[in-house]
């Protein structure tokens, strides 16, 4: 197989870049090469800035592909592009989309491919819902080979997957769990989440690549498991050697005194208990299973960052915003408490 990868170096698709060159797939990287240092042998890389239309049409030459995939397409006329340039180019053109399209709140927790995309919340999820539009319209009226691929939250070795976390990643949160400060947790702690490993995810995402079931079709890819954030935290906090001390906060309160854009990622997201219907999946890939349990998975990431420093980006500026919503909670209860 012959495939070509737009990115192929983020959380979700450097899993399945490994993989492939593992199994001895000819893949070719689109991408402008500010993370290629640690690329598998084997894996050939076409440097340009996607953008750049006319570099990229010039740098394409006559090349032509069983798969594109396009790991960092996000507004239609990103996808607009990429039908000019891979329309007359490849066999399937696979769009990785998002979970958070489904419709938000749900009106059955179950998820499944026929969930309607709806999220009043969030303008990532919306425009992903018009990306997904437009090359459907590309497919019904052009015979555009696509296939939708959506995940959910999916974090790898590098990024302890979090609920609330500043605009510098995750580490300011496993490091406050170190100093022994209170964490945030959004709501209650007790909605239902699903957590993918990157590894888990290469899995299924390889099964439909070529997959001519797979033509016109939408799929998400999922673990089975479901996990409350109250555990997840737990996971996090036991892996460190550490005692837990959660400080629950509602989400539409953190939404409101956020800085970022914790509307979108919380209320259009995370705040809301969600369960994945793989049955799909395992149709057009009977072989799919996720073997990556949370509390594993959590554990090896963890291991990973403390033992490599350049991953523990501190965010001063959020580990002051967690002191200010915490103490704005305890003068609250104090005050209603007089």
């Amino acid at each position: 197989m012959k495939a070509l990868f737009i990115g192929g170096t983020g959380t979700i698709s450097s899993a399945i870049t490994r993989k492939l060159a593992a199994e001895g797939c000819e893949l070719y990287l689109l991408n402008r090469g500010n993370r290629n240092g640690d690329l598998p042998d084997g894996v050939r890389v076409i440097q340009a800035d996607i953008r750049d239309e006319a570099e990229v049409v010039k740098l394409l030459g006559n090349h032509t592909f069983d798969v594109v995939a396009d790991f960092i397409a996000f507004e239609p006329a990103q996808l607009e592009r990429d039908y000019r340039l891979f329309r007359d180019k490849t066999k399937q053109f696979i769009f990785i989309s998002s979970a958070s399209a489904y419709q938000t709140p749900l009106s059955d927790y179950r998820i499944t491919e026929g969930t309607p995309l709806s999220n009043p919340y969030w303008e990532y999820s919306r425009n992903k819902i018009s990306c997904e539009d437009y090359l459907m319209k590309q497919y019904r009226e052009q015979g555009f080979p696509v296939t939708i691929v959506r995940p959910s939250h999916t974090y790898d070795e590098r990024s302890i997957p979090l609920g609330v976390h500043g605009s510098k990643g995750s580490w300011q949160v496993a490091k406050r769990m170190l100093e022994n400060k209170p964490v945030i947790i959004h709501g209650d702690g007790t909605s239902l989440w699903t957590l993918t490993h990157n590894r888990d995810f290469a899995k299924g995402f390889i099964g439909l690549m070529g997959n001519i079931h797979a033509i016109g079709e939408s799929v998400h890819i999922t673990s089975d498991e479901s996990v409350t954030w109250n555990q997840i935290y737990e996971v996090i906090a036991d892996a460190l050697g550490v005692e837990l001390k959660a400080v629950h906060v509602a989400s539409d309160f953190l939404a409101a005194c956020s800085q970022d854009d914790l509307r979108g990622s919380l209320l259009g997201d995370k705040a809301n208990t969600v369960v994945f219907d793989n049955a799909k999946l395992k149709r057009l890939v009977p072989e799919f299973t996720a073997t990556t349990r949370v509390d594993q998975g959590i554990k090896e990431t963890i291991r990973y960052i403390l033992d490599h420093p350049e991953h523990q980006v501190e965010d001063p500026d959020f580990d002051s915003w967690c002191d200010k919503v915490i103490d704005a909670l305890e003068a609250a209860k104090r005050a209603v408490a007089q």
